[in-house]
């Protein structure tokens, strides 16, 4: 089975800094990306991606002779992924108005979000989720970290829990091969707990359900890790975490609190770096719309950061509830920074400049050296257009 992801306009938009980046499936929610979860419920089909131009070199689309062009802003389930399945050529799948899926076979036909040559079905499951903000991956994480521990763990058994770990509802938590777990508190009473293979949880950290740890990730010592919590591959995490989730490559090693977070890849938080989730007058967050060039309301009382790819933070950092930093940008000195740092900005409280694109480049190979990745020239095209499409935000050169 063939499965094109593609990015639905509007959500790809509502969704950036994050999709700025990477495709809308590409984005890790649960254990899993969205990506890598049609793949598993699709009984291993090939997914593939329909993005934006200058992300199609690192996210290619894979045409064959029978498509599903699947909604890549859709989490999915058993029942929608069957619903799928049975599509024929150019039935496409809605459900509320929105296009879920459509079925083309053919390598000539050019998909479109919108076809007038597409038969549509009503779908019968809404059982599905749907993120179409940045805040829906915090706050539908919890119930995306069950669906995911539930499908990678049916049928298998669990590698031994360690002796001198303290459990609570063993049978609700799953040790990969190679992690290691030392003297720690595992408290899967209240949800999921997910260690992936060759992570590590070292000694005195205190886990709350649903939590996942995925392949090669980190927990420092005395770590404090409440419900809803991803911390994705290659991440290395200290201090206290509620409810949010690291992508992949991202260092919070230190204490300081992050709550209510999304936290992209090659992210480097400094030691005490904290962040807000609630507003002293408890009202609704709101946070900046990079479409609507605002900030708009999130229906949230609780709501953090959102820290794009590549963004950095000194020690100290202090971010007020509800703050977006973008993509690259490098925050530090005393004070509250603004609540929109721009992509690639570089400072603080006290006024921001630009980070230019070459010093960009050279911080960027510089981390990704260090975990044997190699920063591309792929990568360095990506970002090199993020910064051209991302000049209007950096107020402080359309003033000059």
């Amino acid at each position: 089975m063939n499965c094109i992801l593609f990015d639905p306009e509007k959500e790809r938009k509502q969704l950036q800094p994050f999709t700025l980046t990477r495709p809308i499936a590409g984005i890790r929610i649960g254990i899993l990306t969205i990506q890598e979860k049609w793949t598993k419920y699709l009984n291993g089909a090939n997914c593939s991606y329909l993005t934006q131009d200058y992300l199609q070199e690192k996210y290619p689309s894979k045409i064959d002779t029978v498509n599903f062009y699947i909604n890549g802003s859709i989490c999915p389930d058993h029942s929608l992924a069957k619903e799928i399945q049975t599509l024929q050529n150019k039935q496409a799948l809605y459900a509320n108005n929105v296009l879920l899926a459509v079925r083309i076979d053919g390598t000539e036909f050019v998909f479109k979000e919108q076809s007038e040559g597409y038969l549509p079905l009503k779908s019968n499951t809404n059982t599905f989720n749907q993120i179409q903000f940045p805040q829906d991956i915090f706050s539908l994480n919890a119930v995306e970290i069950e669906k995911d521990f539930d499908l990678l763990t049916a049928g298998r058994t669990s590698a031994p829990i360690p002796a001198g770990n303290q459990v609570l509802n063993p049978n609700r938590i799953f040790i990969e091969e190679g992690a290691t777990v030392l003297f720690s508190v595992l408290n899967a009473s209240n949800g999921a707990i997910y260690i992936g293979k060759d992570a590590e949880i070292m000694e005195g950290c205190k886990v709350r359900g649903p939590f996942a740890i995925c392949e090669h990730a980190g927990l420092k010592m005395d770590a404090k890790i409440y419900g809803g919590t991803t911390i994705g591959p290659h991440c290395k995490v200290g201090g206290e975490v509620n409810n949010s989730v690291f992508f992949s490559y991202s260092n919070k090693g230190h204490d300081g609190f992050v709550g209510n977070s999304v936290i992209g890849e090659w992210v480097n938080m400094g030691a005490d770096t904290n962040n807000s989730n609630l507003k002293n007058t408890y009202d609704e967050v709101k946070l900046w719309s990079y479409t609507e060039k605002r900030f708009i309301k999130t229906g949230l009382t609780f709501c953090g950061l959102m820290m794009a790819d590549h963004a950095k933070c000194g020690i100290n950092t202090m971010f007020n509830t509800g703050t977006v930093v973008g993509v690259g940008a490098n925050v530090f000195g005393t004070g509250f920074p603004r609540n929109f740092i721009p992509d690639f900005s570089w400072g603080g409280a006290q006024g921001f400049e630009t980070f230019i694109v070459s010093k960009f480049f050279k911080t960027a190979e510089a981390m990704c050296k260090r975990r044997n990745i190699e920063f591309g020239i792929i990568d360095k095209k990506i970002i090199e257009k993020v910064f051209e499409l991302t000049a209007e935000n950096r107020f402080w050169e359309n003033n000059k």
